[in-house]
């Protein structure tokens, strides 16, 4: 029978994963309960997904703010710490500030304008326009932000955040200052103590301020690299990554993730025969078109993933194919020609009308974060089924 189903991808329900957890095991039972349950029949090239903050929290990769404040009192220093392009949330960033706070007397944060690194607002474009301000030239206090705007708060949340993030500064005993600017070398005006909190320009911004001076400049990444009192670390990402836990935690970005990945695929295979791809996934890599959010707040949608999703896609626009070269074909003619176009395409997608090109593990990480969600699904696993698959696959 001629095949009518695509891709599909089934968020797995798995029990709430805790600290100390055999994460591999628990992966590796839910998926062959669903296969043996009749659920689905595991085949090769499908793709398993597991979420960064299952396999973090079992790896018990959790840090304390005195922690990070002890890491960062001994590689920055100095009485005056600048923060600069910190994003805004409450849940990703806020306790990072607070252990910053408490390694220094005073703390400068310099915020970007009119958004974030991922798209949270101070200010919409069009009154900054309206200002005639030049964000990337123009640095202001926060009395010269509010002159010009008014009270800023988020547009989903209706938080301040120039003032929530003084406040949570005063709380830990040190002085704040909110400046705004997207200079990030005019934070060296206030301190030569410099931590480059943005995310994916991070290399760029501390390149930037210490070629302009500043004295000791470390980004986020450069934060818990190590064991300190026994608590987590990660040595690629730091505290990059990282998610509210409680109060005075915060859960970091997993580390150890391809040995994690290999080991169930390994044992999927022996189980099985079949060969399932396997990746961790964090948020994925796409924008919201109201909020204006980008949600990829993670350093990298895929910290772990098996060889077979190395790459981009390899496609076809079939759309492109049917208004243009096969224009004056249709029903079994234009499906014959489609056909054989896809069974005649060649490897690499230089120089053709193809998709987007886009790492395969991004594409799939947003198909999976959008898939499990972050709330109370309890769907931490996703299973997806025909994603290699092409038009001619029967």
């Amino acid at each position: 029978m001629e095949r009518r189903i695509g891709t599909v991808a089934r968020g797995l329900r798995a029990p709430i994963i805790k600290d100390g957890d055999d994460l591999r095991k628990i992966v590796v039972d839910t998926v062959m309960a669903c296969h043996e349950a009749g659920d689905f029949t595991i085949r090769d090239r499908d793709v398993l997904a597991v979420t960064e903050s299952v396999l973090a929290r079992a790896q018990k990769n959790f840090v304390t703010i005195e922690q990070m404040a002890r890491d960062i009192k001994s590689k920055v220093g100095g009485d005056t710490i600048g923060v600069v392009f910190p994003i805004l949330s409450r849940n990703r960033f806020a306790i990072c500030l607070q252990a910053i706070a408490k390694a220094a007397k005073k703390v400068v944060v310099m915020l970007s304008y009119p958004s974030d690194e991922v798209g949270n607002h101070l200010v919409a474009l069009e009154k900054v326009n309206h200002q005639e301000l030049n964000p990337y030239v123009d640095l202001l206090s926060h009395d010269e932000f509010k002159n010009h705007f008014g009270d800023s708060r988020h547009p989903f949340t209706g938080m301040n955040y120039p003032e929530y993030y003084t406040e949570l500064i005063n709380g830990e005993g040190a002085e704040a200052e909110i400046i705004f600017c997207n200079n990030p070398k005019r934070i060296l005006e206030f301190a030569d103590s410099v931590i480059c909190a943005d995310i994916h320009t991070r290399f760029e911004t501390k390149k930037a301020v210490k070629e302009a001076g500043g004295k000791t400049v470390i980004g986020l990444d450069d934060i818990m690299n190590e064991s300190i009192d026994g608590s987590g670390h990660n040595p690629q990402y730091g505290i990059l990554g990282c998610n509210r836990s409680t109060d005075r935690t915060v859960k970091l970005f997993p580390i150890n993730c391809q040995e994690f990945v290999e080991g169930v695929q390994a044992d999927l295979k022996e189980k099985t025969g079949k060969t399932v791809e396997v990746m961790i996934y964090g948020d994925g890599a796409f924008k919201d078109p109201v909020g204006k959010i980008w949600e990829l707040a993670d350093p990298v949608v895929s910290p772990g993933y098996t060889s077979g999703l190395e790459g981009q896609p390899h496609e076809l626009k079939l759309k492109y194919l049917a208004d243009n070269e096969f224009a004056d074909l249709r029903g079994a003619e234009l499906q014959a020609a489609v056909e054989k176009k896809i069974s005649e395409k060649e490897d690499g997608i230089e120089g053709q009308m193809g998709t987007t090109p886009r790492q395969l593990t991004d594409l799939l990480g947003s198909y999976c974060d959008l898939t499990s969600g972050s709330g109370d699904k309890g769907t931490p696993l996703v299973y997806i089924q025909g994603y290699f698959d092409v038009y001619t696959d029967k």
